[in-house]
């Protein structure tokens, strides 16, 4: 418990740092994760956004966080693998983003995460009224307009950085997995 009132304090400070206008959710830790916080409060997988961390895997480490609604897929063979020039990426494990972020799986957000780490946000996120994200913990959600993204001085919006869920279930698309 004091693990995620420490995070979470450290995303708030961030939050006010960028001067950033949101709204706290606060969340039972069972329903953190985003199809399960949606059903459970009310929420649309379409202003849900997914902040996901990728990590090389050849050479020295490198790392890059995306954020994509929740009804979309991030394209990380090819789109994300371009951006960060690297041969070979994967979704960073647990421990990784963990030891990277500081934060829990279920709650990554953009808030608070390392300096020097790109933040890829897919240009869907920017087309919703408002985007929810996670706060760091697995006790907490922030509500945002996707345009306050744009304060923290590590956004790069990216045209195709997603692909959409129902793509990945025609058979011939071999960038879904």
């Amino acid at each position: 418990m004091v693990q995620n009132e420490t995070i979470e304090t450290k995303v708030k400070k961030h939050l006010e740092e960028l001067s950033i206008i949101y709204e706290w959710v606060p969340v039972d830790p069972s329903f953190a994760d985003t199809t399960e916080f949606c059903e459970k409060y009310g929420y649309s997988m379409e202003e849900s956004g997914n902040t996901i961390i990728v990590a090389s895997k050849r050479g020295d480490p490198k790392y890059a966080a995306c954020i994509v609604l929740g009804v979309d897929r991030l394209d990380v063979n090819k789109k994300v693998r371009k951006l960060m020039e690297v041969s070979r990426l994967s979704f960073a494990n647990a421990e990784a983003t963990t030891n990277l972020t500081g934060m829990m799986i279920g709650g990554v957000t953009p808030f608070g995460l390392p300096e020097e780490l790109p933040l890829y946000v897919d240009s869907k996120v920017m087309g919703t009224s408002r985007v929810i994200l996670g706060g760091g913990s697995r006790s907490g959600k922030i509500s945002i307009n996707p345009k306050e993204l744009l304060k923290n001085p590590a956004t790069q919006v990216i045209e195709g950085l997603s692909i959409s869920l129902e793509s990945c279930f025609d058979q011939s698309n071999t960038n879904c997995f």
